[in-house]
């Protein structure tokens, strides 16, 4: 006498699973997931190799692609999910420059995507993810493939200083870091800084945005006189303009300055409940007021924490008067972003401001 198998938890889960998700049409999942970049790009091909991607569902990510929005602006980058873009790939090094005697890569490797610090909007979950991801040995990996890239530089917080060191010592490497100067207080963290071995510091713009708004104007000058005495090039950072032009009325004069720069033309910008998703609020008027300063200007937020194309916002922010750019980039990235960057570098710029730097 046969008998019946039963199905085990596994079983009854899978099937469970099955029959909620055969509640919803695969054109709605298909065009949900087309609007999560990161995790719909990755499911949407598990989906396919699955075969539930019909001619329904192509056509639905063809009228995506070929939109003016998503061409502009679209978050995937060509190569992101085959993880092709490899050394063999580059086309040539990014060009440098000066701040100080410092010589930097007009393309320097943010570090909010290594330290964790995910502008990811309203995803809560991804900020742990790139922690997860950004392992030591791919922190590593990520430094020497810019390294080799030609990309000299990487801005980050002093609570990093630990892993550039280590990397240094352990594996020989030479990328140097600029820092923001983060910590308990602006004393603290230019020590730790300096101490850690950063080429330049400059202070964060959270922390000028608010020293300038409550008009404690004696932490600006103290820390570009602690910078400078110890021998680096001193910054200020603002994602406000008006901290800009404060610091300029007052007759400040930084090595460099870093300042938010993108255009506002993408999806989450344009909605008046997504309003908090912008770093430069007045982009035109940040051009024209940074064209007639004479220090270097590292922009940053160039791609609005991945709302814009690298090939757009890298020439837009150029174009518009940056001496370099600091861009969050994971290691499959950096071939293809450096690249661009040459590329963009080596064409014809639409550029009124002087290059400093």
């Amino acid at each position: 006498m046969s008998r019946k198998s039963t199905p085990d938890s596994s079983d009854a889960a899978a099937s469970k699973s099955c029959r909620f998700a055969s509640r919803f049409s695969r054109r709605q999942l298909i065009a949900g997931l087309t609007g999560v970049p990161f995790v719909g790009g990755l499911l949407l091909e598990v989906l396919k190799k699955r075969g539930w991607a019909s001619l329904e569902e192509e056509r639905l990510l063809a009228q995506r692609e070929n939109s003016d929005q998503h061409k502009a602006d679209a978050t995937t980058r060509p190569g992101e999910n085959d993880n092709s873009a490899r050394l063999d790939d580059l086309k040539g090094k990014v060009p440098k420059g000066k701040i100080g005697k410092v010589e930097v890569s007009r393309l320097i490797l943010g570090g909010n995507l290594i330290g964790g610090w995910a502008h990811a909007r309203d995803l809560v979950y991804v900020s742990p993810l790139v922690q997860n991801y950004h392992t030591r040995e791919k922190i590593y990996a990520t430094f020497r493939l810019a390294e080799a890239s030609g990309i000299n530089t990487f801005l980050t917080n002093p609570s990093l200083s630990d892993v550039i060191t280590d990397y240094w010592k352990k594996e020989g490497g030479k990328i140097q870091f600029i820092s923001d100067c983060g910590g308990r207080t602006l004393a603290e963290g230019i020590k730790t800084s300096i101490d850690q071995g950063a080429c330049a510091c400059y202070l964060h713009g959270s922390r000028s945005d608010g020293a300038v708004a409550r008009e404690d104007f004696d932490q600006i000058e103290q820390g570009l006189e602690l910078i400078r005495r110890n021998g680096l090039p001193a910054g200020i950072g603002a994602h406000r303009l008006d901290t800009v032009k404060t610091c300029v009325e007052r007759g400040y004069k930084p090595d460099f300055w870093m300042k938010t720069l993108h255009h506002t033309d993408y999806w989450s910008a344009q909605h008046q409940t997504e309003r908090k998703n912008i770093w430069c609020r007045k982009p035109d008027e940040t051009a024209a007021f940074m064209k007639e300063l004479q220090q270097p200007w590292i922009a940053f937020k160039t791609l609005a924490a991945g709302a814009i194309r690298p090939e757009v916002g890298f020439k837009y922010a150029f174009d518009n008067g940056a001496d370099f750019i600091c861009v969050g980039m994971f290691d499959f990235q950096i071939v293809q972003d450096a690249n661009i960057a040459r590329e963009v570098l080596d064409s014809k710029l639409n550029r009124q401001r002087k290059w400093f730097g």
